[in-house]
């Protein structure tokens, strides 16, 4: 699954999740931690839409 952040179009990706953020690829949205926010507009995962 991928979900997308509804203010800036920011993508996360389950398959490749965002090491770069600190979460693994295969980690699950679920799973993401819920004080993620959206890396380029600082909103947090309440604001992301399934893909």
């Amino acid at each position: 699954m991928k979900y997308v952040c509804d203010v800036c179009g920011w993508e996360y990706d389950e398959e490749a999740g965002a090491p770069e953020y600190g979460i693994a690829p295969g980690t699950k949205w679920e799973d993401v931690p819920e004080d993620f926010e959206c890396p380029l507009c600082g909103v947090g995962k309440d604001q992301f839409s399934e893909a």
